[in-house]
């Protein structure tokens, strides 16, 4: 069913994950982290921005209700070190905010979409900038494949195979006033 998006009706999008199942994936998401980690002592979240950073806080979140323990989120801007997009990058432009020691700690990383892998090689990059963690685990809300760089996620919450001609949107309320995952063709 067509909705507005700004004042442009979307028609050719496929729903496959609306809000409700959404926060289901990553719910199990969150189970998965702790059951791997075997708790969350020493566990930090990096989300890649934007909305990577959005899921991570929500992850750490249901960590906190689940834990009673507060998880610290570092927001990651990873441009600067893309070898695929060539943008003009303000050489002092921060790495990343809400930093804390992640030396010797377990550290997720959580992103919305993985694809080719470029983002998460970029972000390897970043994270080399903020400290040297003991382990660093991979969470996506959608992997739809199409790998360009040897990479895979620890913690998905949908295999979602489409073709390169397609694109995956995840919708943060946040930023989007709602949650879900999309497929477009481009």
């Amino acid at each position: 069913m067509p909705y507005k998006r700004g004042l442009i009706i979307m028609q050719n999008e496929k729903v496959v994950l609306n809000g409700m199942a959404m926060q289901r994936a990553l719910n199990r998401i969150t189970y998965e982290i702790i059951e791997k980690n075997k708790g969350v002592e020493n566990l930090v979240l990096i989300g890649i921005k934007t909305r990577g950073v959005f899921l991570a806080n929500r992850i750490a979140n249901r960590l906190k209700k689940l834990e009673d323990t507060d998880i610290p989120v570092i927001e990651l801007n990873i441009t600067k070190y893309r070898d695929d997009k060539k943008a003009s990058v303000n050489s002092s432009e921060q790495v990343a905010e809400n930093v804390v020691n992640i030396d010797n700690k377990n550290v997720v990383l959580v992103d919305d979409v993985l694809f080719t892998g470029r983002t998460v090689r970029a972000a390897l990059g970043a994270i080399n900038e903020i400290g040297r963690p003991k382990r660093i685990s991979l969470a996506v809300l959608v992997d739809r494949g199409h790998r360009e760089i040897p990479i895979r996620a620890d913690f998905v919450g949908k295999n979602l195979p489409s073709s390169k001609d397609e694109k995956i949107n995840v919708l943060v309320s946040e930023i989007d006033d709602r949650d879900g995952v999309e497929i477009t063709k481009e």
